[in-house]
């Protein structure tokens, strides 16, 4: 504050008035004019605060605030450790870069009246469908983690996989996000009982999902509302997660067996490790150091982000990395099947919320995404002709080159171009981003049912510049892809191709191999949310619209629950269960991006995998 308050003083006065302005200001006066110091003083702080108005200064709480508390609190904080490492990085320090504004500086849908007033409208309407839903898990599910559906009615509830109500921490910041307050406070004391010493029903902790939803769900959560319980409660987490990187090479076993660590054995990392999980913890990790200031985490996985920029370059696609790693020696690049990777959105947002003090994430994102585009995207071929982009898979193997098969990783793509385009002032990545997106859009729109996909094989152009639209290249593909299809019979396979594609029922422009199931994920919604609060394009919200309709819709009015369809089959079938995505992940990107743009702001908070939003600071 005092150098702000020095440069200030340099602004409102020059040349050789500006010592005798301040002596005559803060002289010690008399009567009235005692009180111009402490008034001009007022002025300078309340200008400064409009200045950064919205934006959080990050201030590490002190340790006798958030460590652990409670019986079992510290467990795995007291459990030993069998490789510690050599020293422990420090958080960056120094003048964070000055980012660019992230947001549209005009949304027109919000300066016309009626607009305004329609998408508050359709606000509320995601709103009372959550709503609905909590209710439910409220009433039925309270404890046990994930509601299931028995014999299509509301019946009876499962507990979930983790056994830790994954539920409840999912969507415990769209609570707060949607103002529902009492329910916020009720989640909160529930979610501060969980007990995460091992539990005999746990066998293996799935650690990316458990940073990406359980810690992150504590750390946004806290971001939010401030209740130092749910600080104290990230770092138990925490704790937990650190003992999974007790490993001769540091590197953390995804698939990871808590009693064996908690007995005391020791442990090395996997043969074979999906990159993805590996590097999408960065975020997580740093957020929990920096609002301790206690270092370990953030060092944890800054080992982990120095060998993935050390090998980025090394393998037979420069820039990306295969699916899997050997973590025993340090192998990343054990096949030559490259995808890219949702950690690729992770370095742009962690690059962020470090305020721009570690140069690595945004190197990493460049190569990345710089590698992408000449290997992994590319055009389909439409029957509208549509000017879209998808992102496929590379294989390098033979001469195989981009597989066109597409699904919600397309989307999230086309969010990390979005967001990484405006923070690094790239151009060609926010204009790949919003072709990304509408390709999205055009898949959900292609379907009867209006919802992607889990999976969609596509016919790819020559080029990503687009192609006219052939229905013999089309027939010829879906002939092609029949033969590898064994979901379909010998009979219809073997059969004319217009035989083929009735009995699969995918639009033109789809072939065999698709995948029908739709898990009610955010990818589509979440790309169009990121894209409209960066270009406030209007006609993204009516396709937001048109993706919430499409899937409300299709449930059948008397069942509570949904957990996926397949979007092939005429009739969709209800599956037993809702999954914990719908109200932690999905229904918040549609409640976010009908809500005025300053809710949740992209210049103010950076959104981790599972869309739990974590400040970033000034």
């Amino acid at each position: 504050m005092g150098a702000f308050l020095a440069l200030k003083g340099q602004h409102l006065v020059s040349g050789t008035v500006q010592t005798g302005f301040f002596r005559r200001v803060f002289a010690r006066k008399r009567g009235p004019l005692s009180l111009v110091p402490a008034i001009i003083l007022l002025l300078l702080v309340y200008a400064y605060l409009r200045q950064i108005q919205g934006r959080y200064v990050t201030v590490a709480r002190p340790a006798e605030e958030w460590t652990p508390q409670g019986e079992n609190a510290s467990f795995w904080r007291n459990v030993p450790t069998h490789y510690p490492p050599p020293f422990i990085r420090p958080l960056p320090t120094g003048s964070a870069v000055r980012f660019p504004r992230v947001q549209a500086a005009e949304f027109p849908a919000e300066r016309q009246q009626d607009a305004r007033v329609c998408n508050r409208e359709r606000q509320q309407a995601v709103k009372l469908v959550f709503a609905k839903h909590w209710r439910a898990f409220r009433e039925r599910a309270w404890g046990t983690g994930v509601p299931a559906l028995g014999s299509g009615v509301l019946g009876h509830y499962n507990h979930d996989s983790d056994g830790w109500g994954s539920t409840l921490l999912a969507a415990l910041d769209t609570l707060w996000i949607m103002d529902m307050k009492d329910e916020f406070s009720e989640a909160v004391a529930a979610a501060v009982t969980i007990d995460f010493t091992p539990n005999p029903a746990i066998d293996t902790v799935f650690v990316s999902g458990t940073t990406t939803g359980f810690l992150a769900g504590f750390l946004s959560a806290y971001d939010l509302s401030g209740d130092v319980r749910l600080l104290r409660k990230a770092v138990e987490v925490g704790d937990m997660l650190y003992k999974a990187f007790d490993t001769p090479t540091r590197m953390p076993i995804i698939f990871w067996g808590p009693h064996a660590a908690a007995s005391g054995k020791k442990q090395v990392a996997k043969r074979r490790e999906y990159i993805s999980s590996i590097g999408d913890l960065s975020l997580e990790f740093t957020r929990l150091s920096m609002l301790t200031g206690d270092a370990k985490w953030f060092d944890a996985v800054q080992r982990v982000t120095g060998e993935l920029a050390a090998h980025q370059n090394s393998g037979r696609a420069p820039g990306l990395w295969s699916w899997y790693a050997d973590l025993q020696k340090m192998n990343f690049h054990v096949d030559g099947s490259f995808s890219v990777p949702i950690i690729t959105g992770t370095f742009a947002k962690t690059a962020a919320l470090v305020g721009g003090r570690l140069p690595v994430y945004r190197t990493m994102y460049e190569k990345a995404i710089e590698a992408a585009t000449m290997l992994n995207l590319f055009t389909p071929m439409t029957p509208t002709n549509e000017d879209v982009l998808m992102a496929g898979q590379f294989t390098s193997e033979g001469s195989r080159g981009v597989e066109t098969v597409v699904g919600q990783d397309s989307c999230d793509l086309g969010a990390s171009m979005a967001l990484g385009g405006r923070l690094f002032d790239r151009e060609q990545d926010g204009n790949a981003a919003r072709r990304l997106v509408d390709g999205c859009i055009w898949v959900c729109k292609a379907w009867s049912h209006g919802s992607m996909p889990y999976t969609s094989f596509l016919v790819a152009c020559p080029s990503t510049e687009g192609c006219p639209w052939s229905e013999e290249v089309w027939k010829r593909e879906v002939v092609v892809k029949a033969r590898d299809d064994l979901s379909i019979s010998r009979a219809v396979r073997s059969g004319p191709v217009d035989a083929i594609i009735d009995a699969e029922g995918f639009p033109k422009g789809f072939t065999p191999m698709t995948r029908g199931r739709y898990a009610l994920r955010p990818g589509a919604i979440a790309s169009v949310f990121v894209l409209y609060r960066i270009t406030g394009r209007p006609e993204l919200l009516e396709s937001a619209w048109d993706m919430f309709t499409a899937i409300t819709s299709t449930w059948n009015p008397g069942v509570t629950g949904l957990r996926e369809y397949d979007v092939l089959r005429r009739v969709p079938q209800a599956a037993d269960m809702l999954d914990p995505t719908w109200m932690g992940q999905t229904l918040k990107y549609f409640y976010l991006v009908f809500s005025d743009p300053g809710l949740a702001s992209l210049d103010d908070f950076v959104f981790n995998t599972d869309a739990h939003p974590f400040r970033r600071p000034v």
